[in-house]
């Protein structure tokens, strides 16, 4: 399979999906978003790969959400993609918690935005010293009120959920284990080495129990995939508002956006 913006291996059992746009942080378009889907579908068919690993290229960022810069007054557009990004988004946050394989984040630079919720859905994260986490949604006009919220509150509680979202500040990897929203920090020169004893300890499980409790684990929050198709419909609409405008436009000229005449 030949990917524009991701890099897909496989070796010894550990399938690796890369998004592979380090110019922009590792933000994602929906064509990032499709191909991280395709692959991640070939490594839930391939009965040699036991665990996935998801990261970004570099040692900036693993993910920063959707790209700004494809986002018009419409919303983000398809691109080359067969899905507009919304939908895409949505489609990988599914088959990353469908796929019977453990999938562990390895978190290498910046998590923030639709970034932050991919790893927030993986199984496991592993961090760098050097990673951040945070939501951005409502300084950009945007949110994520499906997994990137019911499940977020599920793992760190309510209180900390809600201050992320409405403060959109950002976090250390240390805050981040503190909060239970990691598993493990290292720093960045024994990323890569920690992760790959994660996937060997986990190639080492039966795999039909590993597949049977992550289903188990699952079943609690699964009534989250309506939560979630609601929201991108209702987001859809937003991103066509002008207090969405503003936020984006805000981002784009690197100024604090003014929200305030939405609020009369």
């Amino acid at each position: 399979m030949e990917f524009r913006e991701i890099i897909y291996e496989k070796k010894e059992g550990i399938a690796k999906v890369i998004i592979n746009r380090p110019a922009r942080y590792n933000a994602f378009t929906s064509l990032t978003l499709e191909e991280m889907h395709t692959a991640l579908r070939d490594a839930w068919v391939d009965r040699k790969v036991g665990v996935v690993v998801l990261t970004g290229v570099g040692d900036k960022a693993f993910c920063t959400g959707g790209d700004q810069k494809t986002k018009d007054d419409e919303g983000y557009g398809k691109g080359g993609a067969a899905f507009d990004l919304l939908d895409a988004h949505g489609q990988v946050l599914n088959i990353i918690r469908a796929i019977p394989k453990p999938v562990i984040a390895m978190v290498n630079g910046y998590a923030i935005g639709g970034g932050h919720v991919l790893q927030v859905v993986c199984d496991l994260t592993i961090a760098s010293e050097t990673a951040r986490f945070g939501q951005a949604g409502p300084k950009v006009g945007s949110f994520d009120a499906g997994f990137g919220t019911v499940f977020l509150a599920r793992i760190i509680g309510e209180k900390k959920a809600r201050e992320i979202w409405y403060l959109c500040r950002q976090y250390s990897a240390q805050e981040a284990l503190e909060m239970g929203l990691v598993n493990k920090v290292v720093p960045p020169a024994e990323l890569a080495q920690e992760v790959d004893a994660w996937c060997r300890e986990i190639l080492q499980k039966a795999p039909y129990t590993l597949a049977y409790l992550k289903a188990s684990f699952n079943a609690d929050t699964d009534h989250v995939n309506g939560i979630g198709a609601m929201a991108r419909h209702a987001l859809e609409l937003y991103y066509k508002t002008e207090e969405s405008h503003e936020g984006v436009q805000a981002f784009l000229e690197k100024r604090p956006p003014d929200f305030s005449k939405f609020r009369k």
